[in-house]
């Protein structure tokens, strides 16, 4: 959903369901007696995201946890800038993988928080002079993403960039 909110504001509001899948019978009787499973679908989306708490918190490692999607979608909206940016300046990407890692703190009788996230995205590109220009893109990217526009720890990218052959 898209809408105009005054002169040069838009909003665009995204829906999900998360759906807990946990009841073991008991549902949350105690701490231990449920599952941390959910389902994340969308409309109109064929796949549905299997979720869970993250291994810490008594969830399955076999599902994936909030903190990781949180991570994933840092990751996605840098390539997604990146690769509209390349587009626009003439580089030719041909090849984007990211490993991205984020680190969250918690402490005694404090909430847990993200202290950063790093990618790392590794870019190849289909000719040596385009490698400047798609290192530059980096940073005009990271200030393009909206996400990670919207969290208050730092997003950092350490690119590598490669020759496509």
């Amino acid at each position: 959903m898209s809408r105009t909110r005054g002169p040069n504001i838009r909003e665009h509001g995204y829906a999900v369901t998360v759906r807990w899948a946990g009841n073991t019978g008991e549902g949350t009787a105690g701490y231990r007696s449920y599952s941390r499973d959910t389902e994340i679908t969308a409309a109109g989306k064929p796949t549905m995201i299997v979720a869970s708490a993250d291994r810490t918190f008594v969830g399955d490692p076999e599902r994936w946890n909030p903190e990781e999607m949180l991570v994933a979608a840092l990751s996605q909206c840098h390539m997604l800038s990146y690769l509209a940016l390349c587009a626009l300046k003439g580089v030719v990407v041909t090849g984007y993988e990211d490993v991205a890692r984020g680190t969250m703190e918690e402490g005694a009788g404090i909430a847990g928080h993200f202290t950063d996230v790093v990618l790392a995205p590794v870019v190849t590109v289909a000719e040596e002079s385009m490698v400047p220009a798609a290192t530059e893109l980096h940073e005009d990217a990271h200030r393009a993403c909206f996400i990670a526009n919207s969290v208050n720890f730092p997003v950092r990218h350490t690119p590598e960039i490669r020759v496509r052959g």
